[in-house]
């Protein structure tokens, strides 16, 4: 059995965690956790029946029962955590985004490379069964060639204060839309080439005096390298549910994935209609977390590349870095522009 540890017992951490530690992932079994805050370990270990906790992920790396590591920590930890895994000779699952620039990512997949483990991104939509779907129908020329992918994220949850600070969180575009420009990289079959985006802070009041360039609102539109068109729309704090919506319009039809009905139910009441709304990303997506798992396990096994590896995160991390720029710059940005 492959042991796996969990670095960061925060919401995407645990999803991880439990994956591992209900044997979802056929050929792995989760062996520890870390989490530096005491009282968020001890309810995590609890849950997950677990023996081996620490506080510090240098422990995690010393151990030997330990073959594999996700890191799920901020994303200002991701670069130090990775390169200091691959050199315990450690294979990772690195959540989005990979890192807060292209350097870190670089220095990630080289660490990487050096020591031969792999290291995966944690863009789980590409393991989703209505993306992969829709994937597999592009791919066969349904609609013939792409012209324009839509996408969008609303989250219905508030930023977290550290989230404000969009220096070392990159904000919005890292946070809630890194998944939205893998998904435009992935049907479009291309990179970016040039990006306009727009920002504004809606629904954070407490962040514009000491954060005056934060936004929790954004809107993203793309020229992609082979002529193909993007647009992403991003926000958080929404209410209303978790809402994850993609558009593919072809030269000859269009193909929609995602709804924010939770089922398929309507009721219809002198009140009017009403349908069950997805409230969560972590009740929509995790048949595809439990495959992401999966697939990194198989990977190890079976000594694969990833499906979504680090020159997937890197090339998110330079679109939203450029998105950032065109926010504070009011200008369109090319990726030429990032490095």
């Amino acid at each position: 059995m492959l042991g796996i540890c969990v670095i960061g017992g925060g919401r995407a951490g645990m999803i991880h965690a439990r994956n591992f530690a209900s044997g979802r992932a056929a050929g792995a079994s989760l062996v520890a956790l870390v989490e530096p805050l005491a009282e968020v370990r001890r309810t995590a270990c609890r849950e997950l029946q677990l023996d081996t906790a620490w506080a510090d992920y240098a422990e995690a790396l010393a151990d030997p029962r330990i073959g594999a590591v996700v890191v799920a920590t901020p994303t200002t930890f991701h670069r130090e955590i990775v390169v200091a895994a691959a050199r315990a000779g450690k294979h990772i699952l690195c959540e989005k985004p990979m890192a807060t620039n292209a350097r870190e990512c670089d220095e990630m997949m080289a660490a990487a490379e050096a020591a031969g483990v792999k290291l995966q991104i944690g863009f789980m939509r590409r393991f989703d069964a209505g993306f992969v779907a829709a994937k597999t129908r592009v791919e066969a020329g349904e609609i013939g060639r792409v012209v324009l992918v839509k996408s969008l994220t609303h989250g219905p949850t508030t930023p977290k204060p550290w989230m404000y600070d969009i220096r070392t969180s990159l904000g919005p575009l890292a946070e809630v839309n890194s998944h939205d420009i893998d998904s435009l990289r992935w049907f479009t079959g291309s990179e970016f080439d040039e990006v306009y985006a727009i920002g504004g802070n809606y629904r954070s009041p407490e962040a514009r005096g000491p954060y005056p360039d934060f936004y929790d609102n954004c809107l993203l539109v793309a020229r992609m390298h082979n002529g193909m068109q993007g647009s992403i729309s991003g926000a958080q704090g929404v209410k209303y549910g978790y809402d994850a919506r993609c558009e593919i319009l072809g030269e000859r039809g269009l193909i929609t994935v995602g709804s924010l009905a939770a089922n398929s139910v309507v009721s219809h009441t002198v009140e009017g209609a009403s349908t069950a709304v997805v409230q969560s990303w972590m009740n929509l997506f995790l048949d595809a977390y439990r495959a992401e798992d999966e697939d990194f396990v198989r990977c190890i096994l079976e000594d694969r590349a990833p499906r979504a590896g680090g020159q997937d995160g890197k090339a998110a991390v330079m679109v939203v870095n450029a998105g950032n720029r065109s926010i504070a710059e009011r200008r369109p940005v090319r990726l030429d522009e990032e490095g």
